[in-house]
């Protein structure tokens, strides 16, 4: 495996939606917005923590849009640190757990479901 290794994962404090083959990002600490084109929507949309961003640029960038792979890893690079740097990507040389994603689905799970069983007031 390369020794610089990139593996990315979206964060828990972020709210995406897509739209029109863009995503909408925003992250819930800050309030910061972004919008992501079509080839760094396949980026976002493929951090899962467990894949590597050359990976990633390989298997999705290159495969999906006509671009030179080099300079497709370059500008991925840039962008994942613009985006982490917003706390809205998490970046490790190591695979990310998959157990904390687990958690944050699970407290996310739990916070809809005491939003949904509360009584009205009388």
């Amino acid at each position: 495996m390369p020794e610089n290794c990139i593996y990315i994962a979206r964060s828990s404090a972020i709210a995406a939606r897509a739209l029109a083959g863009e995503m909408m990002v925003m992250n819930s600490a800050d309030s910061t917005f972004f919008t992501l084109n079509e080839v760094a929507t396949a980026i976002f949309q493929a951090a899962d923590g467990h894949t590597p961003l050359r990976e990633i640029v390989r298997d999705k960038v290159c495969e999906q849009f006509d671009v030179d792979p080099v300079q497709a890893e370059a500008d991925a690079e840039r962008f994942v640190t613009e985006l982490s740097g917003h706390g809205v990507l998490l970046v490790s040389s190591q695979p990310l757990s998959s157990q904390a994603n687990h958690e944050t689905k699970h407290e996310t799970k739990q916070d809809t479901n005491r939003e949904t069983n509360q009584e009205a007031p009388r």
